[in-house]
């Protein structure tokens, strides 16, 4: 397992210093119930991301499930089919039917010349996702939810840090929504967040996660637990400390993997966009050509102990629990991107030669 390269690896502080951290756990024998890590680490997340207001929840799916739920939402949810299954199942999961659109070949976001055409007098709200850490088109999003009175959820969990115009990413729609996975770039071990504009929000969002109390004798909504612990808030704390120096050295990842293979025929990357600084959470590449490439090339590097992603497939209409229910031919872009796409490992200690070495496998076959 030592030589094994996976998709990514989780980043943690030095063991000296979480353990720094914790100490003082076993002095209150204050584990969960927002303590005051949980306190610490609200009021640091809220200031790096630079968002008015942010609630910590149990994880990222549980952060949708919940921002969902906030706006007691009724009808259909216009989205994306090329996600991970998260993003579709806390929509359906509030009883809300998913509509989906199709992706754009730029930056495989959802394309937003085709919502419009999707929404009806059933429709009450978008989740589009910042695919990959890439920045949707937040103004004609805006625009379109405004004419037709929808809520905006975005699904964030790629986007942990990325700004657009100076601007952090969790400030546009009516909430957004961050995974602290620990395969992400930054990680609280499991965990996840909603930042908002909305002070009304804070107080629903908090009976939601804590099963609806209201008092210490009052319970007044139907809530659920998806709070974040105290040692989770501590790792949070802790890997705060180090994001942007993770993020640096995932940016020399992705440069050299740009480097070898930027020119390579058959190969498409993602462009970077104007005015969003990344977080370099993925590097997907997609093959033109036979469908059976991809496969070929994810094969061949399994083979070598390099272990990818086909990020995302199959498409979320193609899963056994919707296909009965959903065409996936009616999003041909996201169909085919699904087919051609690979998910290659990047991680902030990842060495440049193992770089080297997966671009020279890929190439060979190519």
């Amino acid at each position: 397992m030592k030589d094994l390269i996976n998709v990514t690896r989780s980043s943690m502080p030095e063991f000296e210093e979480f353990m720094e951290e914790i100490k003082d756990l076993w002095e209150t024998h204050w584990l969960t119930n927002m303590g005051e890590k949980h306190k610490k680490f609200a009021k640091c997340l809220r200031d790096y991301l630079n968002v008015n207001m942010v609630t910590l929840l149990a994880n990222g799916h549980l952060a949708l499930e919940c921002a969902i739920a906030a706006f007691d939402l009724q009808g259909e949810v216009i989205t994306t089919p090329f996600t991970f299954a998260s993003t579709t199942h806390a929509i359906v999961r509030n009883g809300l039917k998913p509509v989906f659109c199709d992706i754009n070949e730029d930056d495989y976001n959802i394309d937003v010349k085709k919502i419009e055409a999707l929404i009806t007098e059933k429709t009450c709200a978008i989740v589009p996702v910042h695919l990959y850490g890439n920045v949707c088109d937040v103004e004609a999003i805006d625009s379109l939810a405004k004419k037709y009175n929808l809520k905006v959820i975005y699904d964030a969990a790629h986007a942990f840090g990325v700004t657009l115009n100076n601007i952090g990413i969790g400030n546009f729609g009516d909430a957004s929504i961050f995974s602290f996975h620990a395969t992400k770039v930054f990680n609280t071990i499991e965990g996840g967040a909603v930042t908002y504009n909305n002070e009304e929000l804070k107080k629903i969002l908090y009976f939601l996660k804590n099963f609806g109390i209201t008092g210490p004798e009052s319970v007044e909504f139907v809530g659920g637990n998806a709070k974040m612990n105290e040692f989770q808030a501590a790792m949070g704390i802790c890997n705060l400390l180090h994001i942007d120096e993770e993020i640096r050295k995932r940016q020399q990842v992705d440069k050299r993997y740009k480097e070898n293979l930027g020119n390579v025929k058959g190969l498409k990357l993602i462009k970077p966009q104007s005015g969003v600084k990344s977080n370099y959470a993925y590097f997907p590449i997609v093959f033109d050509g036979k469908e059976n490439l991809r496969d070929c090339i994810f094969e061949a590097l399994e083979n070598n102990q390099i272990i990818p992603r086909k990020y995302f497939y199959p498409l979320i209409t193609d899963y056994e629990c919707y296909a009965s229910q959903f065409d996936s031919s009616l999003t041909p872009v996201a169909k085919k991107t699904a087919e051609r796409v690979l998910t290659l490992p990047l991680y902030a200690d990842l060495e440049l030669k193992d770089v080297d070495r997966i671009c020279g496998i890929i190439k060979s076959l190519l």
